[in-house]
This record gives C-alpha cells, structure tokens and sequence, in this order.
C-alpha cells in the first residue's frame, strides 16, 4: 500500500516551492536539496494554503509561486539541476563549509548561554545588593527616629 502524501512549502524569500511527496526526505529530493530545510525551518509541511491543491493534483512536481519575484505567478516548475562542471572537490568543499557553520553554530550557542548565566549572576547580584542597601537604610532609619525622639 503506498504511503500517503504529504505536502509540503520551501520558500526563499522571492519564490515559494510546494510539493507533495510522501516524506520530508522525498520532498528535499524533488527540491533538489542535501541540507535538511525542516531542521532550521525553512521548510514545513502544510494542509492547506494555494498551492496545497495543485500540489496533491500532481505529485512529485513542484509549483513555483513568486512571493517577491513575479509576485503571483504560479507555474510548474522543475527541480533544480546539479551545476555543470560541479565536481565531487566542490562537494566536499560545499560540506565541509557546512560542517564548519555547524561548528560555528555550537560555539556561538555556547557562548551565548555562557553570557546569558553571567546575566543572571548579575541579576542576582543587584537584587542582593537592592535588599541589602534597603535593610541597612531602614536600620539607620530606626536609628535616627529614635535619637529624634529622645530631642523631643
């Protein structure tokens, strides 16, 4: 029994791209795409919208619709094509720089939680201090209220 379809939408800013195939990884491929679009979402998979129609009426193809490029327009339209002349040392050029992106994802997340326990260390700090001043204000104002009335 086959599996049923699924739609799903890419976009990339100028042009939305909408197929219906039975998985994420079968639309990746009719996109003609190794980089996992859903993970970072760019990608998503939609139950109604456009093109959901059209999609599901003819599955595998993808419909194009311009979002800030031929605003409107909705055609069918081939996937993308490898570029002549890529080679498998462009590959492994194309993979190591996203290997390295990933890399560099994880640093800066981690530098950013680092920064982020340094706020709130800070947060605690001040909140400390705010009570600590206040406690010694009120002490000091006892104080005073007392000296006032033995003048009186």
């Amino acid at each position: 029994m086959p599996r049923a379809l699924k739609v799903f939408r890419y976009s990339d800013g100028f042009h939305a791209w909408t197929v219906a195939a039975p998985s994420r990884a079968g639309a990746l491929t009719a996109w003609g795409m190794k980089r996992d679009l859903f993970k970072d979402g760019a990608a998503e998979e939609i139950d109604s919208g456009p093109d959901h129609a059209a999609a599901l009426a003819a599955p595998g193809t993808l419909i194009e619709r311009g979002l800030s490029v031929d605003v409107g327009k909705v055609e069918k339209a081939k996937p993308p094509k490898a570029q002549a002349g890529s080679s498998a040392k462009d590959r492994a050029r194309v993979e190591a720089l996203e290997a390295e992106l990933a890399a560099l994802d994880q640093v800066q997340a981690g530098e950013t939680a680092a920064l982020e326990a340094e706020r709130e260390a800070l947060e605690r700090k001040a909140a400390d201090l705010t009570k600590r001043q206040a406690r010694n204000r009120d002490a000091l104002k006892t104080k005073l209220k007392a000296a006032r009335a033995k003048l009186s």
